[in-house]
Parts: C-alpha cells; sequence; structure tokens
C-alpha cells in the first residue's frame, strides 16, 4: 500500500472544476485526479487503504478510509485508472462492484466473482488540498484445476523400481506436492511450469516395492493457501510376488514319529498370484511306495526307518518359486512309551520317599515333647535316698 498527494497547485484547478457547468464538472473533476503528478505525502495523510488476499470466485472487498474527515470526495478506480465509483455513483458498467458503505470517512466497495484479470492495484483518491491518493493491491489465488496421478505399471513385481508422477494443474501460485506411502512420507522431485501467471506442477517418484505393499496406498496430496484441509489423489499398489510355503505336520498331533504310526503333512504356499501347483518330493531319494500324495497333503501310513529322510514342499507362479522342508525320524515303537514308564517309575519313587520323610519327621517331634514331658519324672527316679 502506497500514498501520494496532488501538489497544492492544483487548488486553482479545483477550482475551475467545482465551477464548470454540472455536465462539464464531473469529467473534469476525473481527469484532475488521473492526470496529476504524485508526491509522497509525508505526516498529513489521512487516506488509508489495505491489500486484499482473495480466492477465484469469491468476494473482494476494498475499503477507503478517511482518519480525518473533512466531508472531501472520495473515489475508488481501478488498476486502469478508470474510475469505479465517485462518492456514491458508479460510472463503470460493471454490475459486480457494489456500494457496502459511503460516507464522509469510509468508501467501502464489493466485487463478486473474482477473477485472475481481476488482479491489481486499485487506487484510492481524496479531493483534499492538496488530494491525496493511495493504493490497495488485490491478489488473486487460484486452487488447482485438476490434480492426476499416473503409475508406470499397474502390475509391479517384487524388488522392481516404479515411477508414480502427479499433476497440479493450473493454480496460482504454484502448488507443494508432497508424496506418501501409507503413513510413511517419501521424496519426490518436482517441475513447475509457468503459462500466463498459472502454474503447473509436475512431481516423480522413484519406488522400490516389495511384497509387504501390494495393497497399500500411494498418495499425492497438494498444500496451496487456496485449498482447505487435504487436497490429494491417490492408487492402490499391485505388487506380485514369489510363494511363501510352510509345512504343518496335522499328524500325529504330539509330534513323535514312530515305527507303525502315520504321518500326515500338510503344504501352505501363498503368493501373487497363488500358486496353482504344488508338488512334494524326497529329497535325495525316491518317494516311499506306500506314500499318498493329495495336493498339498503328503500322508504315510504304516512308518518305518526306511522312511527317514528329508521330505520337501515346492510351490511355484510367475513370479518364481519356493519350497520348505521337512526332517523325518522314524523311532522305535516303544519309544513314548519307554519314556512313559520311567516317568511314573520316577513319580513312585519320589512319592514314596517323601512319606518316609514326612513320617520320620512327625516321630521326632512326638518322641521331643514326650521326653520333655517326663524328664522331671526320671530325675527323681533315678536319685539315691539320703538317711
Amino acid at each position: 500500500m502506497a500514498s501520494a498527494v496532488l501538489p497544492s497547485g492544483s487548488q486553482c484547478a479545483a477550482a475551475a472544476a467545482v465551477a464548470a457547468p454540472p455536465g462539464l464538472r464531473f469529467r473534469l473533476l476525473l481527469l484532475l485526479f488521473s492526470a496529476a503528478a504524485l508526491i509522497p505525502t509525508g505526516d498529513g495523510q489521512n487516506l488509508f487503504t489495505k491489500d486484499v488476499t482473495v480466492i477465484e470466485g469469491e468476494v473482494a472487498t476494498i475499503s477507503c478510509q478517511v482518519n480525518k474527515s473533512d466531508d472531501s470526495v472520495i473515489q475508488l478506480l481501478n488498476p486502469n485508472r478508470q474510475t469505479i465509483y465517485f462518492r456514491d455513483f458508479r460510472p463503470l458498467k460493471d454490475s459486480r462492484f457494489q456500494l457496502l458503505n459511503f460516507s464522509s470517512s469510509e468508501l467501502k466497495v464489493s466485487l463478486t466473482n473474482v477473477s485472475i484479470s481481476d488482479e491489481g492495484r486499485y487506487f484510492c483518491q481524496l479531493y483534499t488540498d492538496p488530494p491525496q491518493e493511495s493504493y490497495t493491491t488485490i491478489t488473486v489465488l487460484v486452487p488447482p484445476r485438476n490434480l492426476m496421478i499416473d503409475i508406470q505399471k499397474d502390475t509391479a513385481v517384487e524388488g522392481e523400481e516404479i515411477e508414480v508422477n502427479c499433476t497440479a494443474m493450473a493454480s496460482k501460485p504454484a502448488t507443494t506436492i508432497r508424496w506418501f506411502k501409507g503413513n510413511t512420507e517419501l521424496k519426490g522431485k518436482s517441475e513447475v511450469e509457468e503459462w500466463s501467471d498459472m502454474y503447473t506442477v509436475t512431481s516423480q517418484l522413484m519406488l522400490k516395492v516389495h511384497k509387504e505393499d501390494d495393497g497399500v496406498p500411494v498418495i499425492c496430496q497438494v498444500e496451496h493457501p487456496a485449498v482447505t484441509g487435504n487436497l490429494q489423489t491417490q492408487r492402490y499398489l499391485e505388487v506380485q510376488y514369489k510363494p511363501q510355503v510352510h509345512i504343518q505336520m496335522t499328524y500325529p498331533l504330539q509330534g513323535l514319529t514312530r515305527e507303525g504310526d502315520a504321518l500326515e503333512l500338510t503344504c501352505e504356499a501363498i503368493g501373487k498370484p497363488q500358486p496353482v501347483m504344488v508338488t512334494w518330493v524326497r529329497v535325495d531319494d525316491e518317494m516311499p511306495q506306500h506314500a499318498v500324495l493329495s495336493g498339498p497333503n503328503l500322508f504315510i501310513n504304516n512308518l518305518n526307518k526306511t522312511d527317514n529322510g528329508t521330505y520337501r514342499c515346492e510351490a511355484s507362479n510367475v513370479v518364481g518359486k519356493a519350497h520348505s522342508d521337512y526332517m523325518l525320524y522314524v523311532y522305535d515303537s516303544r519309544a513314548g512309551e519307554e519314556g512313559s514308564i520311567r516317568a511314573v517309575d520316577h513319580a513312585v519313587i519320589g512319592g514314596v520317599v517323601a512319606v518316609v520323610v514326612f513320617a520320620m519327621l512327625c516321630l521326632l517331634i512326638i518322641l521331643g515333647r514326650y521326653f520333655a514331658r517326663h524328664k522331671g519324672l526320671f530325675s527323681l527316679t533315678s536319685s539315691p535316698r539320703i538317711k
């Protein structure tokens, strides 16, 4: 905001304008204010304005305020120095300008449906002696017209690096773009293009994906003074990965494999895409003839020691293949029973010892109390008589 006064020599021109016929008076006053040379005012300035920042399409309010009013004429001019309001009269044929207040101390005007072309300096003029002038700057903010995100590949493979681009078009000023993968912020590289006072920002993100990223959103978030809250767009990652294989023993439940027992193993394979083929092999040997294969399940009945070895489950998809191993060791048929008998024997012996110790303690306590009670009697009986 700046202020100025007209030179004091303008008094004669002002007097001539006032004395002119009514039809010519208004034109002379406008010409006087528009053509006068501007010089700093110093301490005598009474006219004040404030800069205005407004979002495109909203309403801007311009106020010309007089500190010490002497009923002088106030007028408002646009950046082209065309008069918008002279006192309470509007010469400019733009109905978007509406008078909000007019008095000797203020001229307040609203401008509706603001566009980028309305940006610039608006001048307030006060017809004093000497005349005074002050300007206010209208700044128009334009939010991004469109926000687009583009991923280089719709489907990526784990370990692959992909390119993601986000574009915020036609904003003023330029937007700031931030990247997030889920809740984790990432760093991208932005480029700004300017065209006709408008800015288009494109940000590039290079992202190495892992199987844990499958289904996680990549978010492009825009920060701009004309935007309240979060303006964002997102795309969900689709990541393919090789199978993860796990072998589960479903029988026997206690996990001890003995001669004559049965063994059942289940192979669990998860991947993207889901593996369609799961196979069982015996490492470094052939599968036992009495083994039964049914999809992901391996069943071996009537185990014997010749079945000892490593059994492998293999799964594959378009990304790759993986496997998991189970090492089988067949124990003697009585291995578990002997262990149980030994455990029972030890428990019985321990119980008997505990009972004996407890009985001996009780006997010692009873004997101790008995001797303590009859101690005096024994002493009296055993003493010699004195004649």
